[in-house]
């Protein structure tokens, strides 16, 4: 590993000189390198816990809640209705898929919370499938996530934000496309500005936006259940009718499902920053997914008592038609709210997600000044600016869509590796440290569910599933040739050396200086 290999140098203070910072990336000799490093040792004496450069632990039981409920809970919620009806085919059994899509998506966060609390790192799926299926399959879950995965979702997501702020000014007309993007590109720049400046302030920004959340499915559903309290429950007669189910339709009813439950992992991307992670990260888990379970199913059932199957199946925005009904003169509202529930989404990925890269850089999987942090805000600043171009561009061109589907497949597939190599890890290490257990029975049920789930999607849409591979697999041949067995030309080392030293000149980055796991 000598190009994107593990650094052993350290920075001192927040006025390390540009010498010192050229030692911190390799760039001079031994000699000079041991003498900068015994001072450093002396300085580190000096300082006192606030000056040292490190991820704190700031995410209590409270903040980890907010960020799991805060992500799961984005535009899904407001749109996926539609889907799980079409495919279940009737009222009682689109809510029964409802709450099984749930409890499954519970089942996972239950295995995920044994992952975070037997491995003490940051980085989810990503240090999870290092510790127990090794470095090749978790170098292609940082590799997709970071070039097609994260950026597929995160322009999705600031798409459907900039959609629901500008359309309601333009109703009936079509909002322009190029307002749309402009908007979408303010409130990530907002989003990524917030999560470079202070854990502190990205914290605080879920849990409003959490809350802000709340209030919009609150919203939702007190009229719902009052309107039914009131014995409005024409759509509810002859729920379970089957005439319409297909089998080979009904898998797909809980894709769409799933999907708006996911992002139930991410609090596992930032175990090191989360104060008693052994107690906080499973009771935040097992607290924020009740939560949203309940929510959920009570959130369709208020749909389905101000609109009948059929009306519910033509509106593109449920939400916003069910506020047309149960509000009239507030209609207005629902969208504003659900443009502030994707941007708590996004504020979500963009707090997780760099984690996994900032981890995967520090184990020697990319180039190590994204194993680094700002000396003052104590953020992983280069992590973070990774992805906000990245972002940009696929906004700017469109090339969106078929990538979500690539996300889709692949998010799962990893996912199900994870949860294959935690059981793997149990029966050959039954003796490892384990402060959490998922009982064997949801570890296998979820696992296998995970699987089924890759598997239909090579069955129903094989052209784009086998796209999503060939991509997946690119990442091979750059495993061997930049991290296994180092081959690049020396010239291209140096230039890369160049630029790291002064990007981290630029940016004010450093090593941690003391180990967080």
């Amino acid at each position: 590993m000598l190009f994107w290999g593990k650094h052993q140098g350290k920075s001192g203070k927040d006025s390390e000189t540009e010498k010192s910072l050229r030692c911190q990336i390799g760039i001079y000799g031994h000699s000079e390198m041991d003498g900068t490093q015994i001072m450093k040792e002396d300085d580190k004496k000096e300082k006192t816990e606030e000056e040292v450069v490190h991820l704190r632990r700031e995410i209590g039981l409270l903040p980890a809640a907010c960020f799991i409920i805060g992500t799961v809970v984005g535009s899904g919620i407001f749109i996926a209705p539609k889907g799980v009806l079409i495919n279940s085919g009737s009222v009682g059994l689109s809510l029964l898929v409802w709450a099984l899509c749930g409890v499954l998506s519970l089942f996972g966060a239950l295995c995920y919370a044994e992952l975070g609390t037997s491995f003490t790192k940051s980085g989810g799926h990503y240090t999870y499938l290092l510790e127990t299926l090794g470095p090749l399959p978790a170098f292609l879950r940082l590799w997709v996530e970071f070039l097609f995965i994260r950026p597929a979702v995160a322009s999705y997501v600031s798409l459907a934000f900039g959609r629901y702020v500008v359309e309601p000014f333009f109703a009936p007309c079509a909002a322009p496309t190029v307002l749309i993007k402009l908007v979408s590109i303010l409130g990530l720049t907002f989003v990524v500005a917030v999560n470079c400046w202070s854990v502190t302030w990205a914290s605080r920004t879920q849990i409003t936006l959490t809350f802000v959340k709340m209030f919009a499915l609150v919203l939702i559903i007190v009229p719902g259940v009052i309107a039914l309290a009131k014995g409005k429950t024409e759509n509810f007669q002859n729920g379970f009718e089957v005439d319409s189910l297909t089998l080979d339709r009904l898998p797909l009813a809980f894709y769409n499902g799933l999907y708006a439950y996911g992002g139930w992992f991410y609090l596992n991307f930032v175990t090191e920053e989360v104060i008693n992670p052994n107690r906080n990260i499973p009771l935040a888990i097992i607290c924020s997914m009740v939560t949203v379970t309940v929510c959920y199913v009570l959130v369709n059932v208020a749909y389905y008592t101000m609109m009948t199957p059929a009306e519910l199946l033509l509106s593109d925005a449920v939400a916003v038609t069910f506020a047309n009904r149960a509000f009239e003169g507030m209609a207005s509202v629902i969208p504003f709210l659900v443009a502030l529930s994707c941007l708590g989404a996004l504020n979500g990925g963009f707090f997780g997600s760099p984690r996994m890269l900032f981890v995967g850089a520090r184990e020697g999987h990319w180039p190590p000044i994204f194993s680094m942090i700002h000396i003052r805000r104590h953020t992983p600043l280069p992590a973070v600016l990774l992805l906000y171009p990245l972002v940009v561009v696929m906004l700017i061109t469109g090339e969106l869509y078929q990538l979500i589907n690539f996300a889709s497949f692949a998010r799962w597939f990893f996912i199900a590796l994870a949860t294959l190599g935690m059981l793997i890890h149990r029966y050959r290490f039954p003796l490892h440290p384990r402060p959490f257990k998922v009982p064997l029975v949801i570890a296998v049920t979820f696992t296998v569910v995970c699987f089924f789930i890759v598997g239909l999607s090579l069955y129903s849409d094989p052209w784009n599933t086998g796209r999503s591979c060939a991509l997946t697999l690119t990442g091979v041949p750059v495993y061997y040739v930049t991290v296994y067995r180092f081959r690049l030309p020396h010239r291209w080392r140096r230039i890369f050396n160049y630029c790291s030293m002064h990007l981290q000149i630029l940016l004010e980055v450093t090593q941690q200086e003391v180990q967080t796991y």
